[in-house]
């Protein structure tokens, strides 16, 4: 473990960053962004913390707060835990060339950064937070989110194993200087070490009560059996048909709350928080990642068929329905890599998956990737050829993703669309944001689907749904809603 560098130290590294720095001047990114950067001169500097049992970025997340309310976690604990707050730069835009001027953005930020020489680990890097809604605009201006959202934050709190990292990042200029960042970062990293040292571990569970759930079967029976007439006479091979429920709650929840709970139901699984000002708030436990790249190696899950865990979980491995619904997704993933000139390697058979009290087929696909300028091999190039998979949309895509505006009366926003981070290093990592739902205040919104293909039965998909919402419910530590399963362990 790395000892902290005095206040000394840590200003020499400030004052020879920003030896670099020419005369940009600080601003927003611009959605017409031509390729040019106005704004290089930005300082980043890190520093090791004490690592201590109380020192958990879920819990210390609440003392990197910023005027401007934005807050990120990323809990993959025992693995990386990562919380951010506060926007140095942002993107947000809607369009088709969403995935491509997020990947210029990242580059563009993460490059231009002033850091102190010398090496860290990959925890500390600096790093831009993505999130993206499933489709490229939303159906009516201001009905759901923007096709991106993509923030370089102030501060960076990360911790795996015995390490932990704190980051922080200003724009030089106004009355910021290198010495006013190095104190400012230095006085924090104090604060945390002094407030993880005296703080017992863990969140509160939440203790409200759900005053209303909004009624959805009716709806949803009408859209899945259309869907299954779609599927049935060859129109679509599968479509994925989402159904949305409003819970009215008795009181406010405390998504950091909320998440702590996730941490013990979903170890499994990797925890993430976006929330906007205003006190919005996209949460979740996604099993299911679009793609990771670590030094090159490039990894996909395939995950689909789903069911309660107990003795029908091992039927999914019989079931010839789910085993067709999953290759569909093992082949697509496997061709888009394919197309995109890679060699990906896969098991022959899928395995069982466990995420908290459901069971999914799920088939791990890797591929090695060689650094590339063309975007269709950078992070967020694959990205989009990857997104949707089968596996939340259905296939053939293009039709699947019209059949789903049509029968689907909600925007789908961020639901089942990728959510995650990208570094200076490019490593990436971006979730499938199921599992998920959206906190306003004392309304909870909670989404949930089931993927269509021949064979598959109105009734049994009606299941599948309540039984994901129930899970959902029950895991959040929420009372459990009438049509949904109860006997969830």
């Amino acid at each position: 473990m790395q000892a902290p560098p005095s206040f000394t130290a840590l200003l020499a590294e400030a004052t020879a960053a920003t030896q670099r720095f020419g005369a940009g001047h600080g601003g927003r990114f611009d959605g017409d962004w031509d390729g040019d950067w106005d704004d290089d001169n930005v300082l980043s500097l890190a520093v090791p913390l004490t690592v201590g049992p109380g020192l958990d970025p879920l819990n210390l997340i609440g003392s990197l707060d910023t005027p401007d309310g934005f807050r990120f976690l990323w809990d993959g604990a025992p693995g990386l835990c990562l919380a951010a707050s506060g926007r140095c730069n942002a993107l947000e835009l809607s369009g088709p060339r969403r995935f491509e001027l997020a990947q210029r953005f990242s580059s563009a930020s993460l490059g231009r950064l002033a850091t102190a020489p010398g090496l860290s680990p990959p925890l500390a890097r600096p790093r831009v937070l993505l999130a993206f809604a499933f489709f490229d605009s939303p159906l009516q201006q201001g009905a759901g989110p923007a096709g991106v959202q993509a923030v370089l934050p102030r501060w960076q709190l990360a911790r795996q194993g015995r390490q932990a990292w704190l980051r922080l990042q200003r724009t030089i200029g106004g009355g910021v200087t290198a010495r006013s960042v190095a104190e400012e970062l230095w006085e924090k990293a104090r604060q945390l070490e002094r407030q993880a040292s005296s703080q017992p571990s863990g969140q509160g569970s939440p203790s409200v009560g759900i005053r209303h759930g909004s009624s959805w079967h009716g709806g949803y029976r009408t859209a899945v059996e259309r869907a299954i007439e779609l599927v049935e006479r060859g129109d679509l091979t599968k479509l994925v048909l989402a159904v949305r429920q409003q819970l009215e709650l008795d009181g406010p929840l405390d998504p950091l709350a909320l998440l702590a709970n996730l941490r013990g139901s979903q170890p499994g699984s990797c925890r993430f928080l976006w929330q906007q000002q205003g006190g919005e708030a996209l949460l979740g436990a996604s099993p299911e990642r679009l793609l990771t790249l670590r030094q090159g190696l490039l990894r996909s899950d395939a995950l689909a068929g789903t069911a309660p865990l107990g003795e029908t979980a091992t039927d999914l491995l019989r079931s010839s329905k789910d085993r067709h619904e999953h290759e569909l997704v093992v082949e697509t993933i496997t061709s888009v890599l394919q197309r995109a000139g890679l060699a990906p390697q896969r098991p022959r058979h899928p395995r069982l998956a466990r995420h908290g009290a459901l069971v999914h087929l799920h088939t791990p696909i890797t591929a090695r990737l060689e650094r590339s300028t063309s975007f269709s091999h950078q992070p967020l190039g694959l990205a989009e050829a990857l997104h949707p998979t089968p596996a939340v949309a259905g296939l053939p895509r293009r039709e699947a993703m019209a059949w789903l505006r049509s029968l689907e009366p909600f925007e789908r926003g961020h639901y089942a669309a990728p959510i995650g981070w990208i570094d200076s290093e490019g490593d990436t990592d971006l979730r499938v944001a199921i599992r998920s739902g959206t906190l306003r205040g004392q309304r909870l919104e909670l989404t949930a689907g089931a993927g269509l293909v021949r064979g598959s039965r109105a009734e049994k998909e009606l299941q599948e749904v309540a039984l994901k919402l129930g899970v959902l419910q029950h895991q959040l530590n929420l009372p459990v809603t009438a049509g949904s399963p109860r006997a969830i362990g």
